[in-house]
């Protein structure tokens, strides 16, 4: 160890070092917070089960709600403010519509309508409740979903849609350049 005047300089150096490191650290750390926080996940999660009590399929979606506004704003010119008191008594009504533009199910190749059965929230995000009554899968032999939620103003969302029928589970990741799963019934 060298010392001069009683001090001790690599005691010293050590120190420095070390306030060089946290400083370093700090600085990641905050660059990687800030990064973490601008950056924001465009994703939707549909679940499609088909009901043999009710011979239906049963869809949920779950749509973080500032994006369900956001994009209703931009189509329709409408605020919503979901979730809130001030929400519009249309709110259902554009929603609805706005599913039968970007949301589709094919049997056998053939569009089949389904009812916007309502929403609820929870948290950040809205459920919305669809229900494509006189299924009658037995017959079919391909389901089709077409999903372009929200990718007309996020160019990196993603839906992915979970399958359920006869007890096995299928999943689809969509994106805006290929917005079609298919599966054989």
């Amino acid at each position: 160890m060298i010392e001069q005047n009683g001090t001790n300089f690599a005691y010293i150096s050590e120190i420095y070092a070390m306030r060089i490191k946290l400083l370093f650290l700090l600085f990641f750390t905050f660059s990687l917070s800030s990064f973490v926080n601008s950056h924001k996940f465009y994703v939707s999660v549909t679940n499609i089960e088909h009901s043999e009590k009710d011979n239906a399929l049963q869809i949920t979606s779950r749509i973080f709600i500032d994006d369900l506004e956001n994009v209703i704003q931009e189509r329709y010119g409408v605020t919503l403010n979901l979730a809130t008191d001030e929400e519009i008594a249309a709110a259902d009504d554009y929603i609805a519509k706005y599913f039968r533009q970007k949301f589709v199910v094919l049997l056998d190749g053939k569009v089949l309508p389904y009812n916007f059965l309502g929403k609820k929230y929870d948290n950040d995000v809205t459920i919305c409740y669809l229900e494509l009554p006189e299924a009658h899968l037995g017959q079919r032999k391909t389901l089709a979903v077409e999903n372009d939620l929200l990718t007309d103003i996020f160019e990196e969302q993603k839906n992915i849609v979970h399958v359920k029928l006869k007890g096995n589970k299928r999943s689809f990741v969509l994106i805006k350049e290929n917005n079609k799963g298919m599966l054989n019934l």
